[in-house]
């Protein structure tokens, strides 16, 4: 059962200032009050205790309003047959703290959730809907295996490893200290807790530390061998589309970018943190992310996936003809995106780029995105598809910093992607390119991708415009090959003089002097196309 283990991800005793219960006109006892969160009887209830008969309230029927930064007030309810409800009881709550208050409000919310989610303890046998906004979306089998990933150390450390990466990521946030210091914040995806220690080192009043899976226990540990961050830091463990936090927060912090920025749509569970826990005008680390595009020629790559089908060729397998599923083998070879790092001087036209602002995009922005296709070629060659890569922008009020995944750039673990065509474009230097990316999201937490590209009319007669070739493709973003090598030296060949060739430096980022206006547009439009 997943609501046990919940449980134990949340401090569930907490010792309080001082009790008063409603009903009750007798003093208390000289002895510090206790609230336990507990399931002795297979019922979940909240129970309060100091030296007299406890008093036990529902979770399922109990309410807990903020008084004060450390004063609540819990309060049961109860109905009567053909009446409104009423409450029965009742007992206001002073904290030693703001952090316990906290910390206590948030157990109250998770307990509350659990509740729902075993679908018991409810009265006359009603039963709650338990699905989430996630769940409506997302496979329960894709879900299982992506929560079971990211729930092992290993592949966190794989992510902490990748220095370019985490380097950034602490260099947004020590340089903006401006922005962190005394602010409340959310760490949504929280994994091993590192970019949360990194908001308390930059002076955080508050961190919640928001993971759904089991790397919640792991991130509690790291931030307790942490005293002095971890008294600045609650771990909630559970969806973001699912926790309740006892408050709105000032800043976002997390790391949603997948392979070519939207695989494993957690940019989703990003926007959705954003509409339900940030106050009007706070900050998001990242503050956008944009996809890059261009063509590219590789005859080594194509050969490599050609040749991959050879083996559908045989026509005397120990006495069978394989080639019945030759076509079939080949299309599915060119149907996986390539992920590794490939020299910049592959690509044969300037890149353009979708833009994503995560500050004002609508999550429904990102079930579907189109980006129309235009280049001019620099060489004479034959395209070989389309390679795609990322940045995002952390928008300090102090430093704006960039974190690429270009290529030419020091390698990370996103690498670059890129989608192959089957039939590949023959161009000549100045000719026309045209075509779309439609990437379309699908419940596997992925996209399919629809690739088209097509040269036009070149020399006299370009002006009556048409199409003299086209290539399109499809592929499936959740089943990439990864090839992952280092990009090699190619050599050149007769018809590419080293002048023609793109240089790394062309498709280096925006320096920090253009992206004011980069924000300003993306303000305006939160999803656009930069040519």
């Amino acid at each position: 059962m997943e609501a046990p283990q919940a449980r134990k991800s949340m401090q569930n005793e907490f010792t309080l200032a001082s009790i008063s219960h409603l009903s009750s006109s007798s003093s208390p006892p000289n002895l510090s009050p206790v609230a336990r969160f507990c399931s002795d009887s297979g019922v979940s209830e909240l129970r309060f205790e100091q030296g007299h008969e406890p008093l036990n309230f529902n979770l399922h029927t109990s309410q807990l309003f903020k008084l004060g930064p450390m004063e609540s007030v819990c309060i049961s309810e109860g109905s009567e047959s053909g009446k409104e409800p009423i409450y029965s009881k009742g007992t206001t709550i002073q904290f030693r703290n703001e952090e316990e208050s906290r910390s206590f409000h948030c157990a109250f919310e998770q307990g509350k959730k659990e509740v729902v989610a075993q679908g018991s303890n409810l009265p006359n046998g009603t039963a709650l809907e338990s699905k989430s906004k996630f769940d409506d979306k997302i496979e329960a089998s894709s879900a299982k295996m992506y929560f079971h990933y990211y729930g092992q150390l290993l592949h966190q450390q794989n992510m902490m490893q990748d220095y370019v990466r985490t380097g950034s990521y602490y260099a947004a946030v020590i340089e903006n200290r401006a922005d962190f210091a005394g602010r409340v914040v959310v760490d949504v995806g929280a994994g091993s807790g590192i970019l949360s220690l990194f908001a308390a080192q930059a002076g955080a009043k508050h961190v919640y530390a928001v993971e759904a899976s089991e790397m919640a226990e792991y991130a509690r540990k790291l931030i307790a061998g942490n005293p002095i961050l971890s008294q600045k830091i609650t771990v909630v463990k559970g969806k973001v589309e699912d926790v309740e936090l006892p408050e709105k927060v000032d800043i976002l912090i997390s790391e949603p970018m997948g392979t070519l920025l939207i695989n494993e749509r957690m940019l989703e569970s990003y926007v959705i943190a954003r509409d339900r826990f940030l106050v009007p005008n706070g900050k998001m680390f990242p503050t956008l992310g944009r996809i890059h595009m261009a063509p590219f020629s590789d005859e080594y790559l194509y050969i490599e996936i050609a040749n991959k089908a050879l083996f559908w060729q045989q026509q005397n397998y120990y006495g069978v003809d394989l080639t019945a599923l030759h076509g079939t083998a080949f299309q599915g070879y060119f149907s996986q995106p390539v992920v590794d790092a490939f020299d910049p001087r592959l690509l044969v036209a300037p890149a353009i780029s979708h833009v994503i602002n995560f500050t004002t995009v609508k999550e429904e922005d990102l079930y579907e995105i189109n980006v129309p296709l235009k280049y001019t070629s620099s060489v004479g060659t034959r395209i070989h598809g389309l390679a795609c890569w990322f940045d995002v922008l952390f928008d300090g009020s102090t430093v704006q910093r960039w974190l690429t995944t270009a290529p030419g750039a020091p390698t990370t673990h996103w690498y670059q992607l890129r989608c192959v065509l089957s039939q590949p474009l023959y161009v000549m230097p100045g000719q026309e390119i045209v075509g779309h990316l439609h990437m379309i999201a699908h419940s596997a937490q992925s996209y399919t991708i629809n690739l088209t590209m097509s040269v036009k009319m070149w020399g006299p007669g370009a002006e009556q415009g048409g199409i003299l070739q086209t290539s399109s493709c499809k592929l499936d973003l959740k089943e990439p090959y990864y090839r992952m090598s280092q990009p090699q030296a190619y050599s050149l060949t007769q018809d590419q003089q080293p002048h023609q060739l793109l240089q790394t430096q062309d498709i280096q980022i925006q320096q920090d002097e253009e992206v004011s206006e980069l924000m300003q547009q993306a303000m305006k439009d939160p999803v656009s196309v930069l040519h």
